[in-house]
């Protein structure tokens, strides 16, 4: 059987896109990578997989504003369902603010632009 390793994504600013998936979606940290001072990677626990947050160059093209497109488009966390206001007030107070909803789950971008959500939807 094969479970999820791990997801990488590219950030012009490792760092501060990991305050948001440390502190607003509440991943723990658990390891920072460098080349000599310079932070390469914030690697953050997605319930035993892990978010690798991988710094690229600060001239990459920016992310189509695109709902869907080729590729990883969307990452999610699970939330309770009973928190979702809460997580939607947070999310708008850490300059996130909801972008779309369904019945299920919220979306919003993160501060590279990636298409983020929080979710309650049961498998």
């Amino acid at each position: 059987m094969t479970t999820l390793h791990h997801l990488a994504l590219g950030a012009r600013d490792p760092a501060r896109l990991a305050v948001f998936y440390r502190d607003v979606l509440e991943l723990q940290e658990v390891t920072r990578h460098f080349d000599g001072d310079d932070l390469r990677a914030v690697w953050l626990d997605l319930g035993g997989a892990v978010l690798m947050i991988e710094r690229i160059p600060t001239d990459a093209p920016p992310r189509s504003d695109a709902k869907m497109q080729p590729g990883l488009f969307l990452l999610a966390v699970r939330i309770p369902q009973d928190d979702r206001d809460q997580w939607i007030a947070k999310l708008d107070a850490a300059g996130a603010p909801i972008e779309d909803e369904t019945g299920f789950t919220s979306y919003t971008r993160d501060p590279e632009g990636n298409r983020v959500a929080v979710s309650f939807y049961a498998i």
